[in-house]
């Protein structure tokens, strides 16, 4: 499932790969701001407070951000519980925040193709 996410991540628009940490995790940026960290086992991801909640209550594998703002992050466990269509919705999710939060001119070079 680990090679499904790194995939899915790299089809987004103006997705780039970084190892700020060294060789792991992969981290996943656009516009320069990460929106997903893959490890073996797990992704960690943006998420609307309300709705990150919402998750944890609903999927033992959806826990608090490791490492994370807890608040704004999940971490997913790859552990098969969660379908890979639902894991893609959160990978979205993620990914539409940190686009969103752009400056309108970052925004708009990711949107345009261009690199930063």
């Amino acid at each position: 499932m680990v090679g499904m996410v790194v995939t899915y991540c790299e089809g987004k628009k103006g997705a780039v790969k970084d190892y700020p940490f060294g060789p792991e995790p992969l981290v996943m940026k656009v516009g320069g701001k990460m929106f997903a960290l893959i490890s073996d086992s797990s992704v960690s991801l943006k998420c609307d407070p309300a709705i990150a909640e919402n998750m944890r209550e609903q999927h033992a594998a959806v826990k608090p951000g490791y490492h994370l703002n807890k608040k704004h992050w999940n971490t997913v466990e790859l552990d098969g519980s969660l379908s890979d269509d639902e894991v893609k919705s959160m990978i979205d999710h993620s990914y539409e925040l940190v686009l969103a939060s752009l400056t309108k001119a970052a925004r708009a070079e990711v949107l345009e193709g261009r690199d930063r």
